[in-house]
């Protein structure tokens, strides 16, 4: 059988042999290479008469200089449009190129009056540049046996995505400094809006590689809390500024508008996403000497963030030291980009004192302070010893029977006094016979409330009695539940805390003016397992609660950081409130789809790696990627 690469079987006679007559004389007449491919024999006999002449080679490359990646092509069209799926803008990317582009990758398109479109790449492509089919036999084994294509007899086009148009307020950049590739500009301020316009075919196609043309084009704000750096496809966005990086902030001034950390931030992602690590260096931000606040009614006085974090996984109090993996490099890099770091002094391990659990941590040098949790709370919030399924009507029994009994004890009756009290059978009667709670509401009621002996009124402080030691501007106070195995009394520490902060922040009469009047910062890990969307009274009562907190947020000066695996399980009326999304890898599609982030961006949430997020704040910029910091900023993991 013939190798499709050289053909030497064909005889134009149909004979056996050549045309000539001379057998062999073909084979003679040319060599074969390793790869199956022929040349003409070297002619020893010197130059012939009719031998072809040699034609002088001319060089066919464009005078000058190649600018940018490509030219926008109208061969399909070209269109700008108000509808996303009418809108039609390729660009033709020139061989040289191809390597180097990559969906997502931001470009610009000039006008010529020197604004300028920013875009992004959302897909590319190979197209045929003549007419012809390959695939076919002879174009695949010809494929196989040659070590590359050849890009030019191929169109590599990408559909570009316009995100905005780029213009100058007050000055402009002259056409013909953008047509030279020339990066100066006026001094006017650059500024983004709506896309308006379409530019013309065959305009030069460019990078964006100018810092404030990237995060103008983006909406990214130039101060605020650093959360990691642009990024697309896993690397991190390159310019050719000192730092090259792009860092990412949030909003964090009220001249631009509500601090974003008071429109309260979900951080979600799996297990091993860097989820903690990531949610520690953003902490850390907020603590900083620098963030303040104004407070008051005439908002004359300026007072730290204090965080209040909700840690059962013992993780957090470890804030307090500072990350011996941080080297001179690593340390000078986050000074240069103004990133608050090293372990922050004022931090406190609260610690629940539980029947049966004691804590002991070796891993932090934080502050170790017990608490208890008084059984006078659950008169303003009867839910905490509701245990679970109460019905309307029992909820509202449990609310007399505890109105009744504080009116008896006073506010220093305790849990135990309070059983006692359930236990009295002419109780039972006497409401029974009076209609106030029928008797198999009361056993109900009874048996409900057994079990939270470990919770209520242990030998330690009242948590009531250390409002101080919980709420700190510039402090940290971590709240660790890792050594409760009971995950009933976990959940009820938590929410009893939790709730103590809430409620002083919405009262108008508050009792406790330290939390009132200082800005907070309320981070709860595994979210999911204290504000979910169950069918029962008692989570009815928690969800309406801190609901009404994340509306309140921006006026009361109070924030809410929830840390969460499973996002879906979050509900939905407090899921609503989040304005600042952080989603790291997700393998639930569930989890992925429960998020709300751009589709584009969704897509790539199980792929990516530890440290990489998608950021969707819609009053802070664009949805973008990110890569947090490869360093978290305090101490992290046990050795």
């Amino acid at each position: 059988m013939s190798d499709l690469g050289d053909f030497t079987d064909f005889d134009g006679d149909g004979g056996e042999g050549s045309a000539d007559g001379d057998d062999g004389s073909v084979a003679e007449a040319a060599t074969s290479d390793e790869s199956g491919t022929t040349e003409p024999a070297a002619d020893d006999s010197g130059s012939s008469d009719d031998e072809t002449p040699e034609f002088e080679t001319v060089d066919v490359s464009p005078a000058g200089q190649d600018r940018g990646i490509g030219v926008l092509s109208a061969s399909e069209g070209l269109t700008i449009s108000e509808d996303a799926d009418d809108t039609m803008l390729r660009a033709y990317v020139t061989v040289e190129n191809r390597s180097t582009v990559r969906i997502g990758k931001y470009l610009l398109v000039p006008y010529p009056d020197g604004e300028r479109l920013f875009c992004r790449i959302t897909a590319l492509e190979y197209a045929q540049e003549f007419r012809t089919d390959d695939a076919t036999e002879i174009h695949a084994r010809r494929a196989m046996r040659s070590r590359e294509i050849d890009e030019q007899d191929f169109k590599f086009m990408a559909s570009l995505e316009p995100v905005a148009v780029l213009f100058e307020e007050g000055g402009a950049r002259s056409a013909q400094s953008q047509s030279s590739g020339d990066e100066s500009r006026d001094d006017g301020e650059l500024k983004r809006r709506m896309t308006d316009r379409v530019p013309k075919p065959e305009t030069v196609v460019r990078p964006a590689t100018d810092k404030s043309e990237i995060k103008t084009g983006l909406k990214m704000p130039e101060d605020g809390v650093f959360l990691g750096h642009l990024a697309v496809g896993g690397e991190r966005v390159k310019t050719a500024a000192e730092p090259p990086t792009i860092d990412y902030r949030l909003k964090d001034d009220y001249e631009a508008g509500d601090p974003l950390v008071f429109r309260h931030t979900l951080v979600a992602g799996g297990t091993g996403s860097g989820k903690t690590h990531g949610s520690k260096n953003i902490l850390r931000q907020y603590l900083a000497e620098e963030r303040t606040y104004p407070v008051g009614d005439g908002e004359d006085r300026e007072v730290q963030t204090a965080v209040v974090q909700f840690d059962p996984q013992d993780e957090y109090a470890q804030m307090h030291d500072d990350n011996p993996d941080l080297d001179d490099d690593d340390r000078r890099r986050l000074e240069r980009e103004g990133v608050a770091y090293g372990g922050h002094d004022d931090t406190i391990a609260l610690v629940p004192k539980v029947g049966g659990a004691s804590y002991a941590a070796d891993h932090h040098r934080a502050e170790q302070v017990e608490f208890t949790i008084p059984f006078s709370m659950v008169r303003d919030n009867p839910w905490l010893v509701a245990g679970s399924g109460l019905n309307d009507n029992q909820y509202g029994g449990l609310t007399h029977l505890l109105n009744r009994f504080f009116d008896n004890y006073g506010s220093e009756g305790t849990y135990q006094q309070f059983v006692s009290f359930l236990d009295d059978p002419a109780l039972k009667e006497e409401l029974d016979e009076s209609g106030r709670v029928h008797e198999a509401t009361f056993d109900a009621i009874r048996r409900r409330v057994r079990g939270f002996g470990d919770v209520f009124d242990r030998d330690a402080r009242p948590i009531t009695e250390q409002i101080h030691e919980l709420v700190r501007p510039g402090g940290l106070t971590v709240v660790p539940t890792y050594h409760i195995n009971d995950t009933r009394t976990a959940e009820t520490i938590v929410l009893a805390v939790s709730s103590l902060l809430v409620d002083q922040k919405l009262s108008n009469d508050p009792e406790y003016d330290r939390i009132k009047e200082t800005p907070l910062v309320v981070g709860m890990d595994e979210a999911h397992n204290f504000l979910t969307d169950a069918d029962s009274v008692q989570a009815g009562k928690v969800i309406s609660k801190f609901t009404e907190a994340a509306k309140q947020g921006r006026k009361e000066r109070l924030g809410l950081f929830l840390i969460t695996q499973d996002p879906q399980d979050i509900a939905e009326p407090v899921f609503k409130q989040i304005n600042t999304t952080v989603v790291l890898n997700l393998g639930d599609e569930d989890a992925i789809s429960a998020v709300n982030i751009p589709a584009n961006l969704e897509a790539k949430v199980p792929y990516m790696e530890k440290g990489q997020m998608v950021v969707y704040s819609p009053d802070n910029s664009e949805p973008v990627e990110l890569i947090g910091l490869p360093v978290c900023v305090t101490k992290h993991g046990r050795d």
